[in-house]
């Protein structure tokens, strides 16, 4: 269920919209002629420093603007309007080794595994870069896994939306899809275990900051093959070991985001070692009060056109 008062980006008769849902309808943000409406990095880059104001704007939006659908219309992948990832020219980072049980699995499948109990207690935390616009994907459309890889997993991870000047306006569901035997073999392979075309998928919709507890959610993995679930996994986001504000701060450190960014603030649902994604499975990850996010997988071929 697409929660209420969500930023979305959407396709409609061949064109790319900003929409906001409210009340269980779809309104179509960009339809208004508002530069700050034309897409969502120039909806967060009008927010900065003034985001309670920003926020005002939209709930105030009904009023203003006509409802093109429902929200429970928008959630079928065949009608129109479709929705697509809510992000046009941010980037993703992801912070890793944020709860517990991921800082166990790193440490099972590392060649050098101090390293990942050393960064769990350590005052800075593990922060780099996931993924630009074209590497990500959105609903029902198909994440990644790579051909020179045998051991591949998602990565269920709540996510943090930030405008330019790094304040979190808004949340999403994430997959930072990853390659567990490449970083494994050598940390320095971490880039490769996790950039890629279609390593990270992102949606439903961006649900902004009101009524909303980030750090008081559910977090559900079920990976399906064939019609069998052959992997389902629950963890909670009030097992994230750091403040998600300190994670921001750590990324702003000597960094500009000027169309701001998506931030993954690590997982706590690890399959076990003996599972990996096969071509044809899905993923389907759901946190409460943000959506369900479900994605085939495809497999890459090791060069372009192969």
């Amino acid at each position: 269920m697409i929660p209420n008062f969500s930023l979305c980006r959407f396709q409609r008769e061949g064109q790319i919209r900003l929409g906001l849902v409210m009340d269980g309808a779809l309104y179509d943000l960009t339809a208004l002629g508002q530069e700050e409406y034309v897409s969502f990095g120039a909806w967060l880059r009008a927010a900065q420093g003034r985001v309670a104001e920003a926020l005002d704007d939209l709930a105030r939006m009904p009023s203003r603007a006509q409802a093109l659908c429902t929200s429970a219309e928008l959630e079928d992948p065949n009608a129109s309007p479709m929705l697509l990832a809510p992000i046009d020219v941010q980037e993703v980072w992801a912070c890793g080794v944020t709860y517990k049980m991921s800082r166990e699995a790193r440490m099972r499948e590392s060649e050098e595994p101090t390293i990942y109990g050393r960064v769990y207690d350590a005052p800075r935390p593990e922060i780099f870069f996931k993924a630009t616009p074209h590497r990500v994907v959105g609903p029902e459309e198909a994440v990644g896994i790579r051909a020179d890889s045998s051991w591949n997993v998602p990565e269920p991870e709540l996510t943090l939306v930030l405008t330019p000047k790094l304040e979190i306006v808004g949340y999403t569901v994430g997959n930072d899809m990853s390659s567990r035997d490449i970083e494994g073999e050598n940390p320095l392979y971490l880039p490769q275990a996790k950039v890629y075309d279609r390593c990270c998928a992102l949606g439903p919709v961006v649900r902004l900051l009101r009524e909303f507890d980030p750090l008081d959610q559910g977090i559900r993995c079920v990976v399906w093959r064939q019609s069998e679930v052959v992997f389902e996994g629950e963890t909670h986001t009030s097992r994230i070991h750091r403040p998600l504000e300190n994670l921001v701060t750590y990324l702003g450190r000597c960094n500009s985001f000027p169309n701001g960014a998506f931030v993954l603030t690590g997982t706590g649902i690890v399959p076990p070692d003996t599972f990996t994604l096969r071509e044809g499975d899905i993923v389907e990850i759901t946190i409460e009060g943000l959506g369900t996010l479900r994605n085939p997988v495809v497999e890459l071929p090791l060069e372009e056109g192969a």
